[in-house]
């Protein structure tokens, strides 16, 4: 299973699409870093002016001075991202969940000379794990995490981690500032593993009295096995933050269940991925007569899978799972076969006219369900939601889960040109609106993918009218359409506050613009009821350009 990230896809996807025209001066930047709050300037801080069309710009890197300055020239011009990198220091912007750097647009002969890039002192979080007789706990692994929002929903995202070494001690580094969470997991219980793996098959182990056995379990700062009542740490920059843990023996969690369906002479391995955090926290083998036991589970929102190995053809179950204060037992896993979808996509160009060729068409097939997506695909190598389109126009995901999708067009088609999906078709019903239904067997799409997307474009100032630069700007689709994320459009606007949304899909927006937001928040829709009436409604046309200014939410403004 192969997931691949948005921004990741802007920047490989983009290039092949038009030739760098030689014809155009370059541009030249320059500017100084200084360190926050005391202003001293950054010396040997890297700088990077990574280009948003690999095709049409460069990349570029150089090196701050001892008075903190630096200077690139040669640039072709163009949308660039510029980055500062500083051992022990961070970007002030990624401490408010930014990681696409700043946005600078490149005129032709261009000087921009009055760039000023702050960093902050990372902090530091240290200290001691232990266990109940205050002896070290070596190879235990302590993280550090945030929430932020990952597709509208609330999620758990690692800031850090490290193992503890052989005094039990741990120090995590180059944290940003804000709110984090603290968990340390113990180190393997190989007890536990040998018995797991004893030579009668297990079946003895597998029916064991579930509370025979205690285990050392993932704890939470300050000291809670229940993630819902762990405490944030605030950390301010330059804080170097004591933190120490002992844990204690408590009573061991488990799954117990039985896996069914498996082909002849094939096996399955069984898989816990963590919901909150798309990791996969434990697993399991199949027992000779199909069950299984997974130990040493906290409570907490799970998916479990169960893969086969040895089959003809690849089979995965999925099953959502929430593991309360007892065991789970009598779970029943069904392996089924993956589905083929297919097809062919049609390009609908302006005029009429061919100027775009199907192999630069990226495709990502999305699940319906974006809080279980990723929980979705785990665990299955032969899948990848990302399909290339041939040269004759067809394309192909295979071993595709049962679900509910939409096609989404990724790269430079919508960046660049304004592409969008104007129609998916399946055995001559239009589904674009319903989803594509995969529940076996091949399903077979016709697409058309049309070039003449509506485009808003605009300015975003703040309340005295003055430009804001790295605005988050989103076009928000109407409530009905709101649960599906391929209907947003999302861009970030320039040094001079300008931006450009481009691909919209005919239909009726509210355009948002934020001085800064919280990973993908603006795909929940509580956050969104917290800013009605702060956005511009409009309705967009097939191939319509519309302008406007838009006043930005400030930082100072509710978020959740």
């Amino acid at each position: 299973m192969k997931l691949v990230p948005t921004l990741l896809l802007s920047l490989l996807l983009s290039g092949g699409v038009l030739a760098q025209d030689a014809t155009k001066s370059p541009a030249t930047i320059q500017g100084i870093v200084t360190r926050d709050p005391d202003s001293q300037p950054v010396k040997k801080a890297l700088i990077e002016l990574i280009a948003d069309n690999q095709a049409q710009g460069g990349n570029y890197t150089t090196i701050t001075g001892p008075d903190g300055a630096f200077r690139i020239e040669d640039i072709t011009p163009g949308r660039y991202h510029l980055f500062a990198e500083r051992s022990g220091l961070l970007d002030t912007d990624k401490q408010r969940g930014r990681t696409d750097g700043r946005i600078l647009t490149l005129k032709a002969g261009q000087q921009l000379s009055d760039l000023h890039l702050r960093l902050q002192a990372a902090a530091v979080i240290r200290g001691r794990v232990t266990d109940e007789d205050g002896d070290p706990l070596p190879n235990s692994e302590v993280t550090a995490l945030h929430q932020t929002f990952i597709a509208g929903h609330k999620h758990w995202e690692q800031a850090g981690a490290e193992r503890t070494n052989d005094l039990g001690e741990y120090r995590i580094a180059n944290l940003p500032a804000g709110n984090v969470y603290i968990s340390v997991s113990p180190p393997p219980d190989f007890k536990s593993l040998i018995e797991n793996a004893g030579p009668t098959g297990d079946a003895h182990n597998a029916k064991a009295d579930p509370t025979a056995s205690t285990t050392y379990q993932t704890t939470y700062y300050p000291g809670t096995a229940d993630r819902s009542q762990a405490t944030p740490i605030p950390l301010h920059p330059g804080d170097e933050f004591p933190a120490n843990f002992t844990l204690t023996p408590s009573p061991s969690l488990s799954i117990r269940g039985s896996v069914v369906n498996v082909p002849p002479r094939a096996s399955a391995t069984i898989m816990l991925q963590s919901r909150d955090f798309s990791l996969v926290l434990n697993g399991a083998e199949m027992h000779k007569d199909g069950s299984f036991v997974i130990h040493d589970v906290s409570p907490g929102s799970y998916t479990i899978l169960a893969s086969i190995e040895g089959s003809p053809v690849p089979m995965t179950a999925r099953q959502s799972l929430q593991v309360g204060s007892t065991n789970v037992e009598g779970l029943r896993l069904s392996p089924q076969p993956g589905t083929t979808v297919q097809g062919h996509v049609r390009l609908e160009t302006r005029n009429g006219a061919s100027r775009f060729d199907p192999e630069r068409v990226f495709l990502a097939l999305q699940s319906a369900d974006s809080e279980q997506d990723e929980g979705m695909l785990a665990g299955r190598e032969n899948f990848s939601n990302l399909a290339h389109v041939a040269r004759d126009g067809s394309f192909q995901w295979t071993d595709v889960p049962a679900g509910s999708y939409y096609v989404q067009v990724m790269g430079d088609t919508t960046s660049s040109e304004g592409w969008f999906v104007k129609s998916v078709a399946a055995g001559g019903r239009d589904i674009n609106e319903s989803g594509i239904t995969v529940d076996g067997g091949t399903v077979t799409l016709d697409l058309v993918i049309s070039a003449n997307g509506g485009v808003v474009e605009g300015v975003a100032v703040d309340s005295k009218g003055e430009p804001v630069a790295n605005a988050v700007v989103v076009a928000v689709p109407e409530a009905r359409m709101r649960s599906r994320t391929d209907r947003y459009r999302k861009t970030v606007a320039d040094q001079s506050g300008r931006f450009s949304l481009r691909g919209l899909r005919p239909g009726d927006y509210t355009v948002f613009a934020w001085e800064s937001v919280d990973g993908e928040a603006y795909y929940n829709p509580d956050f969104l009821k917290l800013y009605e009436g702060r956005g511009s409604a409009m309705h967009v046309s097939e191939a319509e350009r519309k302008s406007l200014q838009l006043e930005a939410i400030p930082e100072s403004a509710p978020s959740e």
